[in-house]
Formats: C-alpha cells, sequence, structure tokens
C-alpha cells in the first residue's frame, strides 16, 4: 500500500463514517499520511481526527476511535493505533514494500504524476537569474501535480545575462543545483566551483542514479533481473534489525516522493524536491551498505538479490524523476 492507497482508505472511512451518521462533519477532499516523526509509531500517521474535531463538537481522541475501528482489517494495513491526543498510527501489512517498489516501476517516468485538478499554489517567482530557473522548474512540478500556477515576477533585464554567467562558471546542472537548493527566503551561495565528490549533494545524487544503473548493468552480466520481493537476508551473519531499518528509511522516501512532487509545486519550493532527492541518496547508500544488492564472491544470485535490485532500480526510477523536473541530468555513467 503506498501512502496514496492509505490516504484514500481512510478518506473512506470518513466518507463512512459520515454516511452513517457516525460523525457529522464535511468530508475533507484528501487526507494527508505522513511518515511518523518518531521511531516505532507504526509506518505512517495520520492527524484527520485533531482535525475533524472542531467541526465535529467531540473530542479527537473520540473520533480517532471511530475512524480506528473501520480500519481495522482493511486491505494492506496489518495495525492502526491512536496516539497522544488522537493522532492515527498505521503499520502497514507484510509486502507493503514490496507492492510499493511494484508501483514504482509500474509506473516508471510517470510514477509521482497526478491527474491535473486546480490546486492552489503559494508564493511568487522572483525575476532575477534564480527566478528563472525556479520558474523552469516549477512548470514542470506543477504539470506532474496537476497544479495551478505560481504568479512570476517579470525577468528582470540583467537576469538572462546572469544566470548565462553562472550557468559558463559553474555548468548547468550545478548552477540549476545551487539557484534551486535554498529555500525562498534563504540567500543563495554559488561554489567557487562544481566538485564531482561526496561533499557535493549535486554530486551524491546524481551519483546514486548512476549506481543503480550500474547495478542493473552487472547483474544483467551476472545472469540475473530484478524482480520485487523480501530484501532482508536471513543469514546467521546477517543483521535483520540494520537490515529493516535501512530498507524502511528508503522505501519511505521512496513512497513519498509523489507527496513531495505535490508540495513542491503547491508552495512553489522546489528546495522540498531537491531536499527529498539528497535524502534518497543518502538513504540509498546506507542501504547499499546493510543490504548489498549484488552476490559476493563464489554466491550465486539469490531471491534476495533480484528483490535487492528491484528496490535499487525503484530508487533509480525516484532519482530520475525528480532530477527531470528540477532540469538536471541524470548521468547512467559517473
Amino acid at each position: 500500500m503506498t501512502p496514496a492507497e492509505l490516504s484514500r482508505t481512510v478518506l473512506r472511512s470518513v466518507r463512512g463514517a459520515v454516511a452513517e451518521k457516525e460523525l457529522s462533519v464535511p468530508v475533507p477532499e484528501r487526507i494527508v499520511v505522513r511518515p511518523p516523526k518518531r521511531a516505532g509509531c507504526g509506518d505512517y500517521a495520520s492527524n484527520v481526527a485533531l482535525q475533524l474535531a472542531k467541526e465535529a463538537g467531540r473530542p479527537a481522541l473520540e473520533i480517532a476511535e471511530i475512524l480506528r475501528q473501520r480500519l481495522v482489517g482493511s486491505a494492506g494495513i496489518a495495525r492502526v493505533e491512536i496516539a497522544g491526543p488522537g493522532f492515527l498510527n498505521f503499520t502497514l501489512g507484510d509486502g507493503a514494500q514490496t507492492a510499493l517498489v511494484r508501483h514504482v516501476l509500474a509506473d516508471g517516468a510517470r510514477y509521482g504524476e497526478r491527474e491535473p485538478e486546480e490546486l492552489p499554489v503559494d508564493g511568487r517567482v522572483p525575476g532575477d537569474a534564480r527566478g528563472i530557473v525556479v520558474a523552469e522548474a516549477l512548470a514542470r512540478l506543477t504539470r506532474a501535480a496537476g497544479a495551478g500556477r505560481p504568479e512570476q515576477s517579470p525577468p528582470a533585464p540583467d537576469a538572462a545575462a546572469e544566470l548565462a554567467g553562472i550557468v559558463a562558471r559553474l555548468g548547468d546542472d550545478e548552477a540549476r543545483w545551487a539557484l534551486l537548493r535554498p529555500a525562498a527566503r534563504d540567500a543563495v551561495r554559488l561554489p567557487a566551483r562544481p566538485v564531482q565528490r561526496a561533499e557535493n549533494p549535486r554530486f551524491r545524487v546524481q551519483y546514486a542514479y548512476a549506481r543503480t544503473r550500474a547495478l542493473m548493468r552487472n547483474a544483467r552480466d551476472l545472469g540475473f533481473v530484478s524482480e520485487p520481493g523480501e530484501v532482508a537476508s536471513a543469514g546467521p551473519r546477517s543483521d535483520t534489525a540494520t537490515q529493516a531499518s535501512a530498507t524502511q528509511a528508503l522505501a519511505t522516501l521512496l513512497a513519498t516522493y509523489p507527496a513531495t512532487v505535490e508540495a513542491a509545486a503547491r508552495h512553489a519550493a522546489p528546495d522540498r524536491m531537491v531536499r527529498h532527492l539528497e535524502a534518497t541518496a543518502d538513504a540509498f547508500f546506507r542501504w547499499c551498505e546493510e543490504c548489498p544488492p549484488l552476490p559476493v564472491g563464489e554466491c550465486k544470485p539469490l531471491a534476495v538479490h533480484r528483490a535487492r535490485l528491484a528496490l535499487a532500480e525503484a530508487t533509480g526510477t525516484v532519482l530520475a524523476n525528480g532530477l527531470r523536473l528540477l532540469g538536471v541530468s541524470a548521468p547512467e555513467y559517473l
């Protein structure tokens, strides 16, 4: 179950409660589910009960219990718990990560895109060199998210020339990343020169994508292809808890990529996509250390290697899609 599917499932529970007069509230257009801020609180959480409490004139805990009872036993949900003042915490069923990988690979270049709808957007794009790059990225992000377009100030007379100078010095990819990375109210700090090393976030993201492609090529040379499945090994030397943690961290970032596309478009904030890609690349490198996708030494490719390769391929899909929306290249070799 993806976050979007979970969101729709929770929304159906609200509609059902309203239809059967357990709740008397306007049905929201959508339900937001996010990874919980603390570990051990399930896979996703929603504050929908707190949002409905005022309109319902009832305690959020009471509303949360109504929704919990409706959600228990839903396909793909293993457990629903109430936390704090009325948060709903969801633990997904076995196979959720496998289903996510299948979903990402099936959608491919369209993963993260939504059907067109009128979503309001916040913010105003400046008219300087940074604004040109931001406007180009937002044009792609808003198309992908099915959102509207933010207002843009007319470009300053020297904005194009300023951008051309930055690109000439840093190259197109580095220039775009440096201009898109800061939040709207933060100052842009341009590097002296592009650096092809791990301390450069842009390089790290591109290298992570290139590594996913190298893994696919190397697997073909070894005679096997990807197949979504269980990625943790059960050997006596494996640390399954560490593997599960690294896998969950990476899978969560893949699952929340569509929400990041929407948030970046809605708030006219491509920096949100930049940060998401950086986090995904870092999580991918950590995961590869704990769950090597390729067999080592004389070991034959096993089902676990095919499953890990599929997760790596899905990671590459997300990285490539995000880079494309930002207007930054996704090189297969670095």
